[in-house]
């Protein structure tokens, strides 16, 4: 793949990081010397608060911190993606799906973006002192970090991140090498060899995810515990990669896909979407449930944190716009095969994975409410142009479906009359 384009692109990322470092140096220096007393106290908020987590006027975030939050909840939202692309085809290798086979080249490209996601954890990596307020505090000081420090320290947060990003890397290129393999020889041993790593890769995949979502998301709030924090990213992950690769495909079928795309890949996509849709809601779920019914103090604050001012809204609206107005769109068969319906909802989904990250990444930056800042939209629209950009070079430049599978004549005709019923809608 020619990186030239990316590495301009992302060059104006980093030139923005360097303009900022200059420009609020003072203010990086005020923020530092805050010291670890206010940070313990804020159950790991980047404002201070008292000893409970209440805001007793609470000063305005400095710019560098505005720009690392902000930038932290664009890149979680793209690291979805990748990683939801990554376990699709996992999950297709696991149990040799036939259904899958013609979107299969278009999950991997999408799994594939794991490495320009890779480059653009650069930022975090060098802003990182101003973005996880942990790495301030003495853990002598601090109980809760004090008994975790084996993982969250400095060593741990960079190796950890560095060595997990470089194993996602290899895996998703080496899905998409075997496939690409067989594209010239149709040998059956890149199948196997895909097998065999989705086997093992499945349990990688679980706990490498959790991993690095435990480091870079729940630690914003180190006294915070939870046992299900990784699959509630990988639910919401999976749900924005599967409406994403649903529109992508719908967009494809009428081109250079219409030789292998057909309603039963579209129906099962929707299919999939929706099932997603209510595993999300139900890992949500269960998480506030269990915390709330414990009454932990260290748990509970975190939600208590998500109540406060406009947050409460913002909870709402997850509440309403990540579940129920996709469970009851998509109740219907033929919804899913309706561009009138599932064209908005996959606009939806993106706005709705967005405000998830939102919620559980700014509260700790600004803790009476939403604030939404220029930064926002550059960092999320910036970069996911950047995703887009590289994806559709890879589609551009590799056969656009897996031609030689040995299940890719079984995905075309099984259950399905070629024909073109959907086109019209």
């Amino acid at each position: 793949m020619n990186l030239r384009p990316l590495f301009s692109s992302f060059a104006a990322v980093l030139a923005l990081v360097g303009i900022l470092l200059m420009s609020g140096a003072p203010l990086l220096a005020a923020d530092a010397a805050h010291g670890a007393a206010p940070a313990a106290a804020a159950h790991g908020s980047a404002a201070p608060a008292d000893a409970h987590g209440h805001d007793h006027d609470a000063p305005t975030p400095t710019l560098i911190q505005s720009f690392g939050y902000s930038y932290l909840t664009a890149f979680l939202f793209c690291l979805s993606l990748s990683l939801g692309g990554l376990i699709f085809v996992i999950i297709h290798h696991l149990f040799d799906a036939g259904w899958s086979v013609p979107v299969l080249r278009l999950a991997e490209h999408m799994a594939c973006l794991i490495r320009p996601v890779s480059i653009m954890l650069i930022p975090l990596l060098v802003l990182q002192r101003y973005i996880w307020p942990w790495l301030t505090v003495d853990p002598a000081a601090d109980h809760a970090l004090n008994v975790k420090r084996v993982l969250l320290n400095q060593y741990s947060f960079n190796i950890l991140l560095v060595g997990i990003f470089l194993l996602w890397n290899y895996m998703a290129f080496s899905f998409r090498s075997y496939s690409l393999a067989q594209d010239k020889d149709g040998a059956a041993i890149w199948t196997f060899k895909a097998r065999k790593m989705a086997a093992w890769g499945i349990y990688v995949y679980g706990f490498s995810i959790t991993l690095v979502i435990i480091l870079l998301m729940m630690s914003l709030q180190w006294q915070f515990f939870s046992t299900i924090y990784g699959v509630y990213y990988f639910a919401g992950s999976l749900w924005l990669t599967l409406a994403t690769l649903y529109g992508i495909t719908r967009y494809l079928m009428t081109r250079e896909l219409a030789p292998v795309i057909f309603p039963r890949q579209i129906h099962d996509l929707g299919t999939w979407f929706f099932a997603f849709t209510v595993f999300y809601a139900y890992i949500g779920f269960s998480q506030y449930f269990l915390i709330w019914n414990a009454a932990l103090p260290e748990e509970t604050f975190w939600y208590v944190d998500r109540e406060r001012g406009s947050w409460w809204e913002v909870g709402m609206l997850l509440l309403f716009g990540h579940f129920f107005i996709p469970f009851l769109a998509l109740l219907r068969i033929d919804a899913k095969m309706s561009l009138f319906v599932m064209g908005p909802l996959i606009a939806w989904a993106w706005l709705m994975h967005y405000t998830d990250m939102t919620f559980n990444v700014m509260p700790v930056l600004w803790r009476t409410g939403l604030h939404v800042t220029l930064f926002d939209l550059i960092c999320w629209l910036g970069l996911s142009a950047i995703l887009a950009k590289v994806f559709w070079s890879d589609y551009l430049k590799y056969p656009k479906w897996a031609q030689k599978h040995p299940r890719l004549q079984e995905a075309i005709t099984h259950h399905d009359i070629p024909a073109d019923p959907i086109g019209a809608d």
